[in-house]
């Protein structure tokens, strides 16, 4: 019985650390594309482009987590 309440709370905490990791590597990436913007304006859009692809693949890999979490947590 105990064993089940570990389990949700691994995968709480697993949840967690996953949408952490995710909010501070996409606002680390929106510094870096901001200040590359203000240091070369002309290469913003390139600058946007490469930022939303990164994104898109950080909230993909946030995504997995959730996912194999809900999994522990249904297990």
């Amino acid at each position: 019985m105990e064993a089940i309440g570990l389990g949700y709370l691994g995968a709480g905490l697993g949840a967690g650390l996953a949408v952490l990791g995710a909010g501070l590597g996409i606002g680390k990436l929106a510094a870096s594309a901001l200040e590359g913007a203000a240091r070369q304006p002309e290469a913003t859009g390139d600058l946007r482009t490469t930022m939303i692809i990164a994104a898109a693949l950080i909230e993909g890999v946030a995504l997995f987590a959730e996912v194999i979490c809900i999994l522990m947590a249904l297990k």
